[in-house]
């Protein structure tokens, strides 16, 4: 079975979109991989945070993640912090690494600009990427559009390594380009991808949002005047959002929905879609709150970082010797 990896950046709750267009597919990814998922916090730090915020965020990722669906029984799960050899991988990697690969990064490009006084961790953490990928022996990377440079330069990295060194010591992972799922919109703006940075928050369902909170939402959301429930996204594109959402969650198709609700008015629909979302995501909250202060989380990440602990000392034992720096 190929080897998967991901990793998180603990940025806190997670949307409705993030659900329906990643977190539904990871699921499904750990029918098909080894899967190996991590908290990202070293990443996250490029920029600095709280303290505190930043540990509740990594422990409410996880939890999140967990009550989602992603079985623990089916994914190494951790976090990145708690592993000591990435960051010393990522040294010799950048002690490998030439300055311009990272000059030439669009994301280091981008955030640099927006950041006059930026870090040092903002140029070199593709490499920390790097290391978290080859680490583990990676087939496969799920990546968007936006992060493929990071795997495209973590497979130079190793082909470079295993060339200078005549050796095939790392493996030169692939990216992994997942099926665009869903687009789900801002509920007041459904031209805009629903997001919890949302001027707005009315628009925007969190999947930690009280019942009320989410009927309230949704029967608030944007649609039109013409009151037929049809998918029509240039010229309806608030109820398409709606019928959009209730599609993924319902599992009937756009055709039948439509013909479900041919003599609906919008506050019939709504209410449909509002049900049906609540069906969802009662129960995710509820195994979140279960798990968010339980020692069940804890035994999962400890575990987590036991075998990577083990598999990733391994691999940069063998990387000192190559490089000398074993005795």
């Amino acid at each position: 079975m190929k080897r998967f990896l991901t990793g998180l950046q603990p940025t806190g709750c997670l949307t409705l979109g993030n659900y329906i267009g990643a977190i539904k597919q990871m699921v499904k990814y750990q029918e098909e991989f080894d899967s190996f998922i991590f908290i990202a916090d070293m990443h996250a730090i490029t920029i600095p945070k709280d303290p505190e915020k930043l540990r509740k965020d990594v422990r409410d990722l996880v939890a999140i993640y967990l009550a989602c669906g992603i079985d623990p029984n089916k994914n190494t799960i951790f976090i990145q912090s708690e592993n000591i050899y990435h960051a010393n991988v990522s040294w010799i990697l950048e002690c490998n690494t030439p300055y311009g690969q990272l000059g030439r990064m669009t994301q280091f490009k981008d955030k640099s600009q927006k950041h006059e006084n930026f870090m040092a961790g903002l140029l070199t953490y593709p490499i920390l990427m790097a290391a978290d990928i080859l680490i583990y022996d990676t087939d496969c990377v799920p990546v968007g559009k936006d992060q493929k440079q990071h795997v495209e330069l973590a497979r130079d990295i190793a082909e470079s390594f295993n060339k200078r060194f005549g050796k095939d010591f790392f493996k030169v992972p692939e990216p992994l380009i997942p099926e665009e799922g869903a687009k789900i919109g801002d509920l007041l703006d459904p031209t805009k991808k629903m997001s919890k940075s949302a001027e707005n928050p009315k628009g925007v369902i969190l999947l930690l949002d009280s019942e009320k909170d989410i009927r309230k939402k949704i029967m608030g959301a944007t649609t039109d005047s013409e009151m037929c429930v049809r998918y029509d996204p240039e010229n309806k594109p608030g109820i398409s959002n709606l019928i959009t959402i209730y599609h993924e969650l319902s599992g009937l198709s756009v055709k039948e929905i439509e013909e479900k609700f041919k003599d609906a008015n919008y506050g019939t629909f709504k209410t449909a879609v509002a049900d049906c979302v609540v069906a969802t995501l009662n129960p995710i909250r509820q195994r979140y709150e279960e798990l968010i202060n339980s020692e069940e989380l804890d035994k999962i990440l400890d575990a987590g970082r036991d075998k990577t602990l083990e598999i990733a000392k391994k691999k940069y034992e063998e990387l000192k010797e190559i490089v000398g720096l074993k005795r």
